[in-house]
């Protein structure tokens, strides 16, 4: 099936927005898939793609299958793993089924579309995540998302495509940017929103400051460090809050250090 006829394009502004986004793909096990879901973003005209660890790839399969779209795979990014595919992102969208594994907060694809768009117009990085075809995204990598997108398929058999439902979130995007043409530009945010390295950087000096005040009691960390991180990742933190966050954490790790050595050695 083709796209709208050329004359019909030539009077549709550029997609900016587009630059700004751009779709993951964590351990993609067949190069057809990754052909395939390039020949989906440059049909919605989007041009970004990362890969984190393929199977194969580069593969004649992949090249095949993106029919036209070769130049989003030569062009595409790989990364060893997801935490480095989405460092400078500000918002990063993890699509995956319903999971009670991790509480994230759940997306539509018409609402995380609409959420990439925003933060796309006030000039942050978007990363838009999709799992392995068989396993989908694991817990660790759940972690790093802002937000699940889950798309309502059929509950009595919804076996998506990988391709398929990178097709579903670049229509969804492309829809929520015709639909906004005609709207007010969005004012600049008045302070840099913090990137995912910065939100990483705040999250390690926790638990690192949470260990040296002894917050735990001997519990295990894990569950408190999950309920604090989605915390901060739901406040949205600019990039000057995390600097004032992590300066009271130092100041709380110096007194933590001060309080050990006045109280020396146990005898």
């Amino acid at each position: 099936m083709s796209a709208s006829p050329p004359e019909e394009n030539d009077r549709v502004p550029p997609f900016v927005a587009a630059a700004r986004i751009r779709t993951v793909l964590v351990g993609t096990q067949h190069p057809g898939n990754i052909g395939s879901a390039a020949r989906a973003l440059k049909t919605m005209g989007l041009s970004r793609l990362a890969l984190v660890a393929p199977e194969r790839f580069p593969h004649a399969d992949a090249d095949a299958l993106a029919a036209g779209a070769g130049d989003l795979l030569a062009a595409a990014t790989r990364h060893a793993g997801l935490a480095e595919a989405v460092a400078d992102c500000h918002l990063v969208l993890g699509c995956t089924a319903r999971s009670r594994r991790i509480a994230l907060p759940e997306q539509s694809p018409r609402q995380a579309a609409a959420a990439a768009l925003a933060a796309a117009a006030q000039g942050q990085e978007v990363a838009l995540v999709f799992g392995r075809e068989r396993t989908g995204l694991d817990n660790d990598e759940l972690q790093l998302c802002h937000a699940a997108v889950h798309i309502p398929a059929n509950p009595g058999y919804g076996s998506l495509n990988l391709a398929a439902a990178v097709q579903v979130l670049a229509y969804e995007l492309r829809m929520a940017w015709l639909a906004g043409l005609a709207a007010p530009a969005a004012a600049a945010p008045v302070a840099a929103p913090a990137s995912h390295a910065q939100l990483e950087g705040l999250f390690a000096q926790l638990a690192q400051t949470l260990e040296a005040i002894d917050f735990h009691k001997g519990r295990a960390p894990e569950s408190a460090l999950r309920k604090l991180r989605r915390l901060f990742l739901r406040c949205g933190l600019d990039a000057r809050e995390v600097r004032l966050l992590r300066g009271v954490l130092a100041d709380a790790q110096r007194m933590a250090r001060l309080a050990g050595e006045r109280a020396g050695p146990l005898s």
